[in-house]
């Protein structure tokens, strides 16, 4: 149990922790960094960035670790996809000179200009980068969890064992994908916990300030979006009504995976502060 790990109070309050990724142009790279410092002032436990496919943006991803590790605890994203062992060896030591509190160590798609990454890498799966970032240094690793199933795997089960070869292999923590209903992380617990699974599973969470956006992120990450809420998508009269009516249902679920036991919340940005702060506050997740 480390940095990552630990970063709960003394009365043992949910963590609070953000994701970011790296910007495109000058414009994104002002928004972001104006988002990060208003974020900080609700002192988050820590932060995370992520890491592009292939390595499509691993240069920005650095310099953002660089830059965001030096304030708060860091996590870096890290995709093995189409990698060979001595260049992932190498940022995982541009990630130690940055001063990351930790790796979350990932598989990754194959980019969408070289499809057969994954063929060609030497690292197959995050199970090898986890071996690997244990071998090579003595930071921290997390690692993905999958709330609705693997989109490669035939069951829960399956998911759950593969997580626990992961916690076997080094890792120290879980932060889950994309999810819209409480079921979906308990059930997941649940199975993990049924196959040896021990160390703490994070929820991801994302502010539901955009419908539009919300339905089509969740139909590209294969989420499944509840009867419920869509209804009342299609019940608004406008999109400010469609706004708080998502913020409303995202609000609720963080404190009920709370109440549930999650022993933090993990808050998908985009980048923008404005709906991470809400949703934070309206959580009572902010200190």
């Amino acid at each position: 149990m480390t940095a990552v790990s630990q970063a709960r109070k003394a009365v043992d309050e949910p963590t609070l922790s953000f994701e970011f990724f790296p910007p495109k142009d000058e414009i994104a790279e002002s928004n972001l960094w104006n988002s990060f410092e208003k974020l900080l002032e609700v002192f988050p436990d820590y932060v995370s960035v992520t890491y592009g496919a292939g390595g499509s943006n691993r240069e920005r991803s650095l310099s953002v670790v660089d830059r965001m590790a030096k304030q708060v605890l860091t996590v870096g994203h890290l995709t093995c996809v189409g990698a060979s062992r001595a260049s992932t060896t190498e940022i995982i030591r541009r990630f130690e000179s940055a001063g990351v509190g930790a790796i979350l160590a990932l598989r990754g798609d194959s980019p969408k200009d070289d499809p057969d990454a994954l063929a060609k890498g030497e690292l197959k799966t995050a199970l090898d980068l986890v071996q690997l970032v244990g071998v090579e240094t003595s930071l921290e690793v997390g690692v993905a969890a999958f709330p609705e199933v693997h989109p490669e795997s035939p069951n829960m089960e399956h998911d759950s064992k593969v997580l626990k070869l992961k916690e076997s292999a080094g890792a120290t923590f879980a932060v889950t994908q994309l999810f819209f209903t409480v079921e979906a992380y308990t059930n997941l617990l649940a199975s993990a916990r049924a196959a040896g699974v021990t160390m703490p599973i994070v929820p991801g969470v994302m502010p539901i300030s955009n419908a539009k956006q919300i339905l089509r992120m969740a139909e590209l990450s294969g989420a499944a979006i509840p009867d419920e809420l869509i209804a009342q998508f299609e019940s608004a009269e406008s999109e400010d009504e469609a706004r708080e009516m998502g913020m409303a249902y995202a609000t609720q679920l963080t404190i009920d995976l709370v109440a549930a036991g999650a022993p933090g919340i993990h808050i998908f940005t985009l980048n923008s502060h404005v709906a991470a702060l809400e949703l934070a506050r309206a959580a009572g997740l902010c200190r």
